[in-house]
């Protein structure tokens, strides 16, 4: 099996998949609909039932990011930059699950370098993934010798890459020391404002602050503001995302810090689905967003540069350095890598 049957049958799932980004999407009659489309189409709509964060508006919008560079002209271009393992190794693939198919990267990345994959999903997302692979496998039988699932004790495996929170990940260090790997722990996002920016700039910030509740490593948990900035103006921009409190997890995380801090008699900002915090912290709660302000760009700069080891992504219209657009951050390219290591590369040189 080589690289372009590979990037063919991807290409192919990526066909597949686009079908699903609205549940009335039309669809096609092709020999992969006949055998998987109603199953999918179920898991995707059952998704909510195994893990309460994964609403189906959520899970489609995941489903289909993917498939912006889920294309054999994308993927190609993507992977020739790469060398392909001629002696596959193995590569053990541990797996969060705080967003849908948010594994699926490395996954790709496995496969298209030319390795074998040993995978440990979450048991927060454990059903999109095998159905899957059971796509690209009746595409091409050979994926059925290039993918394994297990739930059992990670054995025979000659490099790793496992995803999880700075805890796990602590763990991980140590467990997986002796091996060639990436380890990835806890980061966040943030947001970086100037009070020049416009409604729809404010509300396309709330995408990434709101998008699958706050709970990706991409989404902002916190904003830098100018001195004397009115927050307003983003309370009247995110109203339209009001709909994330009739999540009951998302709701109860508001009620219960809302609660902590009128019991604290802290100082409070809130609309009613959101909180706004002064605090140095980058993470912040689900329903809960972090603000600090700022004197000067280039300080804030040199600020962020500092901290950029806990630092997923920046969404800025202030042309900072490898910052993202303002509405971006749920928007990664093939080639956006998890905390800036290049995937690919490491896979390539085992």
């Amino acid at each position: 099996m080589n690289r372009q049957k590979i990037t063919q049958a991807l290409s192919c799932l990526g066909k597949f998949m686009n079908q699903f980004q609205f549940p009335d999407s039309p669809r096609e009659s092709t020999d992969l609909n006949d055998l998987f489309y109603d199953e999918f189409n179920e898991v995707i709509s059952s998704a909510k039932i195994h893990n309460g964060w994964f609403e189906e508006q959520q899970v489609r919008r995941s489903i289909f990011a993917l498939t912006t560079w889920l294309n054999e002209e994308v993927l190609t271009s993507w992977a020739s930059k790469y060398v392909w393992n001629t002696e596959p190794k193995k590569i053990a693939i541990i797996m969060a699950g705080n967003i849908p198919l948010v594994g699926f990267h490395d996954y790709v990345c496995g496969l298209m370098s030319g390795n074998h994959l040993l995978v440990k999903l979450s048991s927060d997302d454990k059903q999109f993934l095998p159905l899957i692979t059971r796509m690209l496998t009746h595409i091409n039988s050979d994926f059925d010798k290039r993918i394994e699932f297990t739930e059992g004790t990670l054995e025979g495996f000659d490099a790793v890459i496992a995803t999880g929170s700075d805890n796990s990940g602590r763990y991980f260090d140590h467990y997986f020391a002796k091996y060639p790997h990436i380890i990835r722990k806890n980061r966040n996002s943030v947001a970086v404002l100037t009070g020049e920016e416009s409604k729809e700039d404010l509300v396309a910030l709330g995408d990434d602050v709101f998008a699958y509740y706050g709970l990706g490593c991409r989404n902002v948990s916190k904003v830098y503001v100018p001195e004397g900035y009115d927050f307003d103006l983003l309370f009247d921009a995110f109203y339209e995302y009001k709909y994330v409190v009739d999540n009951k997890k998302y709701a109860n995380n508001f009620d219960y810090h809302r609660a902590l801090f009128l019991m604290g008699g802290h100082e409070m900002l809130e609309n009613g689905f959101l909180l706004l915090k002064e605090d140095e912290a980058l993470s912040s709660p689900i329903s809960m967003l972090h603000y600090e302000t700022y004197e000067s760009l280039d300080a804030l700069n040199k600020h962020l540069n500092f901290q950029s080891e806990s630092i997923q992504c920046i969404v800025s219209k202030s042309n900072l350095p490898n910052s993202f657009d303002l509405g971006q951050a749920q928007c990664p390219g093939v080639e956006d890598y998890a905390d800036g290591v290049d995937t690919m590369a490491f896979l390539g040189g085992l």
